[in-house]
């Protein structure tokens, strides 16, 4: 390798170049005359459009050409939450970049950068020709221009319009009188990405291979030169783009050669190295803090998402809707503050603001890697079942908001049943997680209770089509959804935009709390690119159901926590006791027989889910717990209502000031129950007079609750199976 660098280059002087003379031809035939004339009117216009563009160019400024091309994302009071890529750059000066790299770069990207003033015609010229002629497309920008793209611009193909790049021309040109070539094309090197979070071919160099520039062969220099046209794609680590990486790397090569900058022989010699060669390790390093990791993740997927950019090779602001306070006291309550643990037990968890659908909070999981930073995110996997927390907006709500079910004193027979015949399959019971029958129940003892065969009797009533339409709005799709699904969220297909999560079940409770309006859930506000133009990125809200038919479930739900299969001594009781106006839902999956005996720990509890989704009119939870391997069960099932708790006593410093709902117009309450507007209540509470009262009654249990006496029903971990989906008949705790 030449120890020559950049610094040695010798560049002719620009006011030393010989002016071309043009001769205008003395005669011009009439007829061209009108074309002529067309075409001084067109380069006119153009001039005057060019220079229009120009003048409302932004100004060069060192301090932006210089700058981390990094991607900056704040919390959602605008404080730094983390920079992508920041802590993993390296400038240098042109001393320190080797002409084989110079040579490597102008082959590729630009082999007139040492003649030109900023902008190329003859390039421009022969890209149009090219791209008239071929399937493929060829560039004109010359390397000034991407830096000034990089530094100054986006990388947006929308972006790609004649306004910018008669800018990018301008500002080249300018840049050009300012600047040497050596100080440009240090900036162009120090700037660009080079995939894995990586800025700056000497970051790479270092990174990559443990060696600065100056001591990188032929082929992993090609290598470098080649990677920032697509960073992504030429990838040498990813096995899936390490062919891609090759192909580009033999071009930077093939160029090099064309351009007489290498022989034949070495041109060969280093085709023939495996694209492999010398490559490190990676890295796991990161700026991100591990709290934050989770969320940010999902900040990354929702920008991409809706931008269908990169935010590792676009540089821009990212405003998220994190609430860094809540997300650092959900990560201090998942890693042992006022939550005891068994020892391996996971939890996942999300928080939203049900009046804007902001995601403010989540986790993941206890106790995380550092080598998982920006991978999976368990807060959004869909693949735990989320067990009788599906019953309000599977069974109930559906019914109600039709006029289906118009009183949550709507009477279910608890009795022994069977799930709708499906033709095909096999009879399958409905079982309880108690074994036993309670004869008729309200709507309301039923949720508090978290019955079986009225949820299941209650979905027959509606009907699989409305339940599914219902879902649909408030953001829980299933490939096809089954009578099982009335007590499950099991789907018959993998893939996170089936079944349900922490974060689409926090989204859907939200709805109820906030009177029936719906927010996709989501983590990015705004975000505000390099030069300057911001897009919002929050989505609409739209109403999904009727305030009478969330008032009406949420009601119902109130009594969950005080009333409900865990008793009084159920941890968010104690905010319900301290005045903390909350509704809820518990939710448990069950084994099959076959799991059952495969299971690899005992517990008391043999579930491999537990959940529970709280709300007020303030916040939205969510929170799932078990364990990563399904067949170790639950050892504590009142992990999610634990933390549950925690985090509504952190929000409700003092939980009387919380607000209780308004009852709407359209409904009305006899005695302990609500009916529709038009309903007739049974003649036994016809005589009690309608309240406008919020407040949810606290009526006794004893009447409703004693067992009918029918006996107990088969093993509640039998298997059911409806149209190809399997899940537990007995769940729902």
């Amino acid at each position: 390798m030449s120890n020559k660098s950049l610094a040695n280059k010798t560049i002719k002087n620009k006011s030393s170049r010989p002016k071309k003379k043009f001769r205008v031809g003395r005669i011009i035939k009439w007829v061209l005359i009108p074309i002529l004339t067309l075409g001084i009117v067109g380069f006119i216009f153009g001039a005057l459009l060019f220079v229009s563009y120009a003048s409302t160019a932004p100004k060069l400024n060192m301090n932006q050409l210089q700058s981390p091309n990094n991607t900056v994302i704040y919390d959602s009071n605008g404080n730094v939450m983390a920079q992508l890529g920041v802590e993993k750059r390296v400038n240098i000066t042109s001393d320190q970049i080797p002409m084989t790299l110079v040579d490597a770069i102008t082959s590729i990207e630009d082999h007139r950068f040492f003649d030109h003033r900023g902008v190329d015609p003859i390039r421009i010229l022969g890209s149009v020709l090219h791209n008239a002629s071929s399937d493929t497309t060829q560039g004109g920008s010359t390397l000034t221009q991407e830096l000034i793209k990089l530094s100054f611009f986006t990388t947006s193909a929308s972006d790609r319009t004649i306004k910018r790049k008669a800018q990018e021309a301008w500002m080249s040109i300018e840049l050009e009188k300012k600047l040497s070539k050596a100080e440009i094309l240090t900036l162009y090197v120090n700037k660009v990405y080079m995939s894995n979070s990586y800025y700056g071919m000497q970051t790479a160099a270092q990174n990559f291979y443990g060696k600065p520039l100056t001591q990188l062969t032929l082929p992993q220099i090609a290598l470098l030169a080649g990677i920032p046209q697509a960073p992504a794609q030429y990838d040498p680590y990813n096995s899936a783009t390490q062919g891609y990486a090759k192909t580009r790397r033999d071009l930077v090569l093939e160029a090099m050669y064309k351009y007489g900058k290498i022989t034949k022989t070495a041109e060969e010699t280093a085709i023939k190295t495996p694209i492999t060669d010398g490559l490190q390790p990676l890295s796991t390093t990161s700026s991100i803090p591990l709290q934050y990791n989770n969320f940010i993740t999902q900040v990354l997927l929702q920008v991409q998402a809706d931008t269908h950019q990169d935010p590792s090779t676009t540089p821009m602001k990212i405003y998220t809707t994190m609430n860094s306070d809540a997300q650092n006291q959900l990560y201090n309550v998942f890693n042992g503050t006022g939550v005891n643990y068994p020892d391996g037990q996971q939890v996942a968890a999300t928080i939203v603001d049900p009046k804007t659908g902001a995601v403010i909070a989540q986790l993941g999981g206890r106790n995380q890697s550092t080598d998982s930073v920006l991978g999976n995110n368990p807060a959004v996997n869909t693949d735990r079942d989320w067990g009788s927390s599906m019953k309000p907006m599977t069974d109930y709500a559906p019914g109600i908001d039709n006029g289906t079910f118009k009183s949550t004193a709507q009477v279910f027979d608890d009795s022994p049943y069977n799930y709708p015949a499906v033709p095909g399959q096999p009879t399958v019971a409905v079982n309880d997680w108690d074994n036993r029958y309670m004869g008729n129940v309200t709507m309301r003892v039923a949720l508090w209770q978290s019955r079986n065969i009225p949820a299941v009797k209650a979905l027959a009533t509606v009907g699989l089509d409305a339940s599914s339409a219902f879902l649909s709005k408030v953001g829980i799709n299933y490939p096809a959804e089954h009578y099982s699904n009335a007590i499950s969220s099991s789907a018959d297909k993998s893939g996170n935009q089936w079944g349900t999560s922490s974060e689409k079940q926090a989204a859907a409770y939200a709805a109820f709390a906030n009177g029936g309006y719906y927010t996709k859930p989501y983590y990015v506000s705004k975000i505000v690119y390099s030069d300057g133009v911001s897009k919002d990125l929050t989505p609409s809200t739209s109403r999904v159901m009727k305030e009478t038919t969330a008032y009406m479930i949420t009601d119902m739900l109130k009594g969950v926590i005080p009333y409900g299969t865990n008793g009084s001594s159920f941890p968010p009781n104690r905010l319900s006791q301290l005045g903390l106006h909350q509704a809820g839902k518990t939710g448990t999956s069950n084994y099959s027989d076959e799991q059952i005996a495969q299971l690899k720990a005992s517990s008391t509890n043999e579930v491999p889910d537990e959940t529970f989704v709280g709300y007020t009119k303030d916040y939205s939870i969510a929170v799932w717990t078990g364990y990563s391997d399904k067949l170790y069960p639950v050892q504590d099932i009142l992990v999610p209502s634990e933390v549950y708790t925690a985090m509504m006593s952190y929000f409700y410093a003092n939980p009387a000031t919380s607000s209780d709902w308004t009852m709407p117009s359209g409904v009305n309450r006899y005695g302990s129950e609500l009916y529709l507007a038009g309903a007739t209540p049974p003649s036994s509470s016809s005589s009690s007079s309608s309240s406008s009262s919020s407040s949810s009654s606290s009526s006794s249990l004893n009447s409703s609750t004693t067992s009918n006496g029918q006996g107990s029903s088969t093993n509640s971990n039998t298997s059911s199976s409806q149209n190809g989906t399997s899940t537990s008949s007995g769940n729902g705790n």
